[in-house]
């Protein structure tokens, strides 16, 4: 009797589990650490801004000067001087205005600034029709940060905004986490190369480009090992060529319960297996172990079952995930079981994409058992329209939509219900 399925949640918290960020850091340019996790909590090294400035053009008054200000009875001032953003003007002086622009310092002695909009120029003097409130349009000096304080906690993956926010504090270089080291191959004597003639009953291997090219987008630093033969010695070859120096090995066909699967038994052979088939769909022959290593970094051949595990390259064991073979189903299982996991071992602390609450436009009246992915994408109503062949063979759906329905096992769907809805911008990087 097969073992039950592990719901979706369980197998993913499972997952996440095991995967300890990995050990060692570098340090970067700042411009250069788009996408790297920090190692460590930015601090402030001082306040931004770090003088009270002007969030307009206008004019920097005293208040006082301006308290009887209406439009039958204006005032009018002299503009005694000119403080463009970069520059350090006088102090401002009781019934004298100072012309200043956006990000201007304003003057010891000014409270307010009036908007260029608010004001009438008249030769070298400027006319007031109104007072202003208190500190209007002055941003004050700390407002936005203070020094020493936390900018940035460790654990965070950087995004250009992030590291715009770093430059702006002054920070040149940053500690970052090193780049997690995959190693990938694929199996099926059936699996070609583009650019190689296709032979019957052969297919391109398409999951080989989607798969490097999402860990390439995550940062790793991949050693693709190319197409395995569907046989277990060299199934086994590849999983100890594999683990010699990666901290994670993914592979793509070959974990389901064919004659002719060989990375199951394999992986067993050459480490453990801890988890295999999720109920989830596509997806459901996910597995993921772990595969030891020699005290060289090299993986051993045979030996006892593995206690514990290393963490990353360099210790007991390679992390192994194993993915379907068919294209959509390693892609989907890729996005929301591999990404969080890879995220995870960089020292990611957030690595749950957000769901988002959408209109279904389209039905699903025979829902699975299983926790199902619909591909969808957003139509010009705000709704959601599904793929119409939900295969996991169809790769051309991956590229039609832009998100996938997350949807709970038996559950139908029928036009106007809300769904869940996981676009693929939260998924691809």
């Amino acid at each position: 009797m097969r073992p039950a399925l592990q719901p979706f949640d369980e197998a993913l918290a499972a997952l996440l589990g095991n995967a300890a960020p990995v050990t060692g850091t570098e340090t970067l340019d700042t411009i250069d650490c788009d996408a790297r996790v920090l190692a460590a909590d930015l601090r402030s090294t001082l306040d931004v801004p770090p003088h009270d400035n002007t969030q307009m053009d206008g004019y920097a008054v005293r208040r006082a000067d301006l308290a009887q200000a209406s439009e039958p009875a204006p005032v009018r001032l002299p503009v005694a001087q000119r403080i463009p953003a970069g520059h350090v003007g006088r102090a401002l002086a009781a019934g004298e205005a100072a012309r200043i622009f956006t990000g201007g310092l304003v003057p010891d002695g000014a409270d307010a600034i009036v908007m260029q909009e608010h004001a009438r120029v008249e030769g070298e003097h400027v006319v007031f029709t109104g007072c202003p409130e208190p500190g209007q349009w002055i941003r004050r000096a700390g407002e936005d940060i203070r020094a020493g304080g936390v900018i940035l906690p460790a654990g965070t993956r950087l995004s250009p905004q992030a590291t715009g926010l770093a430059a702006s504090v002054g920070l040149a270089r940053l500690e970052v986490r090193r780049r997690v080291r995959v190693a990938c191959f694929f199996t099926g004597d059936e699996l070609a190369m583009p650019g190689e003639p296709l032979r019957p009953g052969a297919i391109y291997n398409s999951n080989r480009f989607v798969l490097v090219s999402l860990l390439r987008r995550l940062g790793c630093v991949v050693h693709d090992l190319g197409n395995v033969p569907d046989s277990l010695p060299d199934t086994r070859d590849a999983l100890r060529r594999a683990a010699a120096g990666n901290d994670l090995i993914v592979t793509s066909g070959g974990v389901s319960v064919g004659e002719e699967d060989h990375v199951k038994p394999a992986v067993q052979a050459e480490g453990e297996l801890r988890m295999w088939q999720i109920a989830m769909k596509p997806g459901k022959p996910l597995a993921y172990g772990r595969v030891r290593r020699g005290p060289d970094g090299q993986a051993e051949r045979g030996g006892a079952p593995v206690a514990g595990g290393g963490q990353g390259a360099g210790g007991d064991c390679a992390h192994f995930i194993g993915l379907p073979g068919n294209p959509v189903s390693s892609f989907v299982t890729f996005v929301l079981m591999v990404r969080p996991f890879v995220l995870r071992l960089q020292g990611a602390v957030d690595v749950a994409p957000r769901t988002l609450p959408m209109r279904a436009d389209f039905d699903w009246p025979k829902p699975d058992r299983r926790r199902e992915f619909l591909r969808v994408r957003i139509n010009e109503r705000g709704g959601l329209e599904r793929f119409p062949n939900q295969s996991s063979a169809v790769l051309t759906s991956t590229v039609w939509g832009d998100g996938l329905v997350d949807n709970p096992p038996q559950q139908p769907v029928a036009p106007g219900d809300v769904v869940r809805y996981l676009p693929f911008a939260a998924l691809l990087n």
